[in-house]
């Protein structure tokens, strides 16, 4: 399964270097690349009573990015503004399930917006979890119950600390069944 690494916005080029070499490493049978493309995060996703971004509406202009054209099974946005989804406060990323294209928010995972210190290094573990989860959901996976499995639900940032960037047994060969059958349809 190939699988693009796509700024929405202004993201730093190492951040996503950094998750296209984790996913390899991350992911079974994953090949990852940077896409070259910036795309510009779209102004009628702005809701200004909320003071926040529809994620539905980033993540769709997100997955024209993914298919025959472009030779990605899978696209992951990674995008640097407040997202919401109905019915929720915020959201640290969405994706279609199953589906092509996935979105991360890297607002909420940065430890100054908790009132901590920069830490780059904690930024980029948060965004390689929730990139891995979004990834899963692309694959068809839905929220695990153990609360290590990287596709456990984040109801804060405390609970993506505590999982690991790392699917659970389980999780991991629902993941690989998924991405077989991707290869096989390539």
């Amino acid at each position: 399964m190939k699988v693009g690494i796509l700024g929405v916005g202004a993201i730093p080029v190492a951040l996503l270097m950094e998750v296209t070499q984790a996913l390899v490493h991350d992911l079974p049978d994953v090949s990852s690349v940077v896409v070259g493309d910036v795309l510009a995060v779209p102004q009628n996703a702005f809701d200004r009573r909320r003071n926040q971004y529809i994620s539905s509406m980033i993540l769709s202009d997100v997955r024209s990015y993914a298919g025959r054209k472009t030779g990605l099974d899978r696209v992951l946005g990674l995008v640097d503004v407040d997202v919401y989804a109905y019915g929720l406060n915020y959201v640290f990323g969405e994706a279609y399930s199953p589906g092509e294209a996935g979105l991360v928010s890297i607002w909420r995972l940065r430890p100054q917006f908790y009132g901590e210190a920069t830490d780059d290094k904690a930024l980029m573990e948060r965004t390689i979890k929730e990139a891995v989860h979004e990834l899963g959901h692309t694959l068809g996976l839905q929220h695990c119950l153990k609360n290590r499995c990287v596709m456990h639900f984040s109801n804060s940032i405390f609970d993506t600390d505590k999982k690991q960037r790392f699917f659970c047994d389980q999780c991991y060969l629902m993941a690989s069944i998924a991405i077989d059958k991707i290869g096989q349809t390539a």
